[in-house]
């Protein structure tokens, strides 16, 4: 019953809203700094590729030879993920109240979480091409999800989660 009674939960307008808002809010600010460092900061060929090398965690390399197609799959990658990490975080905010009653530090703390899961665990399991350790970029993207992932999960489940 108790299965039934969270599934409903989060299928009300305010779970729905939460999770929708954090994290379309959190995948496009997080795509814009990463095209930002990646594009203009690397020399990255395009938008376009820098959308490849997110499916090519999936693809592998064949995916910077798929064009639009696995472009438009990075993206859908990279917005189930802002998705997943919302949904997580309205969850569990369900039953610990520090996570709505702090949201600002904790969701700052939360998306540098997610940094380090995704850069230390995830990434070394896909198909992404490797490249050497480098700080800056490093602590860039550590700060970038916490101040564009993180926050504003934390934020719009504090806002429109009961």
């Amino acid at each position: 019953m108790n299965a039934v009674v969270n599934t409903y939960s989060l299928l009300r307008g305010s779970a729905v809203r939460a999770i929708a808002t954090g994290a379309v809010i959190a995948g496009v600010l997080d795509a814009i700094f990463a095209v930002i460092v990646y594009v203009f900061v690397l020399r990255a060929e395009s938008v376009i590729g820098f959308l490849q090398y997110i499916a090519s965690g999936l693809l592998g390399a064949v995916a910077f030879s798929g064009g639009l197609l696995t472009a438009g799959l990075g993206a859908a990658i990279h917005f189930f993920i802002a998705f997943a990490f919302a949904t997580l975080y309205y969850v569990v905010s369900r039953r610990v109240d520090i996570l709505s009653s702090h949201a600002v530090p904790v969701g700052l703390l939360y998306g540098a979480a997610i940094w380090l899961f995704m850069d230390l665990i995830v990434l070394p399991l896909t198909g992404t091409p490797k490249s050497p350790f480098n700080a800056a970029l490093f602590v860039s993207f550590l700060l970038d999800h916490a101040f564009f992932v993180g926050l504003p999960i934390a934020l719009a489940v504090r806002r429109y989660a009961r």
